[in-house]
């Protein structure tokens, strides 16, 4: 006779731990999502909601009144993208190569003065920089004037060629403490035996940061990326708080957060629509997930082949 077939026990001890956490990550973020989703499939007709299949996004890609907005708020969200890229990454990445020198006096403390803006609320920023870029009371004009540089100030929020590089590096100057960071403990965590071993090479100074250091802190810094696009792409706060619902001037400061804002929850004359609203948020989700599958599957794969 056949021995009698063991099930594994259930470990219910696991389930109880997990319970809380996924039930509340089930309501606050995986419902909301596909509500969204189901939202922008449907279409409001004399006060009813009529299943319209994908016609919110043909109206948001084919119709010109849409599309024309669309395309200049992600063309917008790609500008601000890459300023931090280009500008707040760099910057993170030096400073932490400066700060982790092991002969720095009072590292410590500029660390934590360099981290201290990204706890600061946006509200408290935007109003902040708001005021010290004013040309009317604010300390800007008087600051470079003081140092012989008066005539490069310009209003910079009130200029369409301006403003949204503006407010790119205020976000710039509120964030670069995270890659700093992060890159920081990066660096902390190369072993001795590595940094040594090239020394008695001849490798030491600048040279042992670009030789040594970087190749292996490269997989921290995709991580820095891939978290910069998904946040840069949900920015909506800063640009909010400066600049208004409109995003101005003339919308040259709008990004796919504040545009969906506008058609979601409606501003001034524009009635809300939130199907509408809807598919904007699941197109700027699809543009998210592309971007993270990319890194996923193609940065991320080539790093770990480059690291081992």
């Amino acid at each position: 006779m056949g021995g009698i077939m063991k099930f594994p026990k259930i470990k219910w001890h696991i389930i109880v731990f997990l319970a809380p956490a996924v039930l509340v990550y089930t309501a606050i973020m995986i419902f909301p999502l596909f509500n969204t989703l189901r939202l922008a499939l449907y279409v409001e007709v004399d006060q009813m909601r009529v299943f319209a299949g994908l016609e919110n996004f043909r109206r948001l890609f084919g119709d010109p009144i849409w599309a024309d907005q669309f395309w200049n708020s992600l063309g917008n969200n790609l500008w601000f993208f890459v300023v931090h890229m280009l500008v707040q990454n760099p910057i993170g990445i030096a400073l932490a190569a400066i700060l982790s020198h092991p002969r720095l006096r009072f590292a410590a403390l500029y660390r934590s003065a360099i981290f201290i803006p990204t706890i600061l609320s946006f509200v408290i920023v935007g109003f902040a920089w708001k005021l010290i870029l004013s040309p009317i009371w604010g300390i800007a004009p008087d600051m470079l004037d003081a140092v012989g540089l008066k005539s490069l100030y310009a209003p910079w929020l009130g200029k369409e060629e301006y403003a949204l590089t503006t407010l790119a590096l205020i976000s710039v100057w509120q964030f670069v403490g995270i890659p700093l960071m992060l890159i920081y403990a990066a660096l902390l965590s190369i072993p001795e035996e590595i940094l040594e071993a090239g020394e008695v090479d001849g490798i030491t100074g600048s040279s042992a940061f670009w030789k040594i250091k970087l190749p292996l802190i490269l997989p921290s810094i995709g991580i820095i990326s891939i978290l910069t696009f998904v946040g840069n792409f949900n920015a909506f706060d800063l640009i909010y708080t400066a600049q208004g619902a409109l995003a101005g001037p003339n919308f040259s400061t709008d990004i796919l957060g504040t545009f969906m804002y506008r058609t979601f929850f409606g501003f001034q004359l524009q009635l809300g629509d939130p199907h509408m609203g809807s598919a904007i948020a699941t197109a700027m989700f699809g543009i998210i997930l592309i971007g993270i599958c990319i890194y996923l599957f193609g940065i991320q794969t080539r790093l770990r082949r480059y690291q081992f």
